[in-house]
């Protein structure tokens, strides 16, 4: 499970940072963690979708339940090759010594991700039905 975090938050830490007297190491993390299944359910809602898991590993799909169509399914080209179980920050010591916390909740970074990504279909599909070649900015 990763400690999910929005740039905006880190962003700000870092400055917080280049603010100090003396630089030190600071720990830059929500301390909350989010499954990729949560992650794919919030945005599923986001999208009016109820995302029903079948399958397990490398055949696991992910169904919208109230359509019946799959949405999403295990892609190992996406895998890292030293992907660890658990990521998870802990910033006290950040807290502490710059007064930053991540302001972010999860759900929020989800549903910004979602608009932001809608935005650039509605875009793209504007582009291509002006006769533009538009090419993913995702691949």
């Amino acid at each position: 499970k990763p400690d999910w975090g929005h740039a905006r938050d880190f962003v700000e830490a870092m400055w917080l940072m280049l603010q100090q007297d003396q630089p030190d190491d600071y720990v830059i993390a929500t301390g909350e963690q989010y499954s990729v299944r949560d992650f794919i359910a919030a945005a599923g809602g986001e999208l009016g979708m109820d995302i029903e898991w079948q399958g397990e590993g490398l055949d696991e799909v992910g169904t919208d339940r109230n359509t019946g169509k799959p949405i999403i399914a295990v892609d190992p080209r996406y895998f890292r090759p030293t992907e660890v179980e658990t990521l998870l920050g802990d910033p006290t010591k950040a807290r502490k010594q710059l007064g930053w916390a991540a302001r972010t909740p999860f759900l929020q970074l989800v549903k910004e991700m979602v608009a932001a990504d809608l935005e650039t279909a509605r875009r793209s599909a504007v582009l291509k039905e002006a006769g533009y070649e538009v090419r993913d900015p995702q691949e």
